[in-house]
């Protein structure tokens, strides 16, 4: 992970997105921070068990920030601890222990968080409320382009995200 010396120019490794889409800026890290993501995911490349990876995480981000007079809830609340419980959970993706949500699970996500009925988000977004039907319970699917239209009615958009790289021994 560099740092930049422009500061008026951003480079790839500011932000960080996690499986969800969830994008976290990397700018106002000092380089204690940045190296501890550096270390964090090489450990989760070279040994690539999401156990092992949680076990590690958990005791070096707790140490790192405990020394810096953080409590537990505060470095829970860090970006470097939120980076970390996402790299695990990509690490649980690759290995089948888990699986990311599937993009109609994100859309229920999505419509019972920020609306209060399905007719309400099918009148912001413009699909109609039989297509939407068929779409979550997956017996029709909407093209990307209806459905980038539709979720950018509402602020929003689809993402798509980079699984972790697997190393078998």
């Amino acid at each position: 992970m560099s740092n930049s010396s422009n500061s008026g120019n951003r480079t790839p490794t500011d932000v960080y997105a996690d499986l969800h889409g969830v994008r976290y800026s990397l700018t106002h890290l000092d380089a204690d921070e940045r190296h501890l993501i550096e270390e964090l995911s090489r450990f989760a490349r070279d040994h690539c068990e999401s156990s092992a990876f949680r076990n590690h995480f958990m005791g070096v981000v707790g140490d790192f920030y405990l020394k810096r007079g953080l409590s537990r809830r505060e470095i829970a609340q860090t970006v470097v601890w939120r980076i970390a419980q996402d790299i695990g959970s990509r690490l649980m993706v690759a290995e089948g222990s888990a699986r990311a949500p599937s993009l109609r699970e994100e859309l229920v996500d999505l419509i019972e968080s920020q609306f209060s009925s399905r007719r309400e988000f099918c009148q912001a977004t413009g699909l109609s409320e039989d297509m939407l039907s068929h779409v979550l319970a997956g017996r029709k699917n909407l093209s990307i382009g209806a459905l980038t239209d539709a979720l950018a009615k509402v602020g929003y958009t689809i993402h798509i995200t980079q699984l972790p790289e697997v190393h078998q021994a």
